[in-house]
């Protein structure tokens, strides 16, 4: 998602060392945000797809003030 959205194509900026993988390693992780909503009441507020704009916004500024 971070890099579709500055435009760039993930596979020509990663380089994948498959030694690192951990021994477990699953191709999907999914959350479950059930179990805080039924105890606790929450709820999200912002799509994940913001939280990764607002991330890499962030990133941005950050790198643009260092010049």
């Amino acid at each position: 998602m971070a890099f579709e959205y500055v435009g760039l194509e993930m596979a020509r900026h990663v380089v994948i060392d498959p030694s690192l993988f951990r021994p477990a390693e699953v191709d999907v992780l999914l959350g479950d945000a059930s179990k805080a909503k039924r105890k606790l009441g929450w709820e999200p507020t912002i799509a994940l797809e913001e939280i990764v704009a607002e991330m890499v916004d962030a990133d941005l500024k950050r790198l643009a003030s260092r010049h």
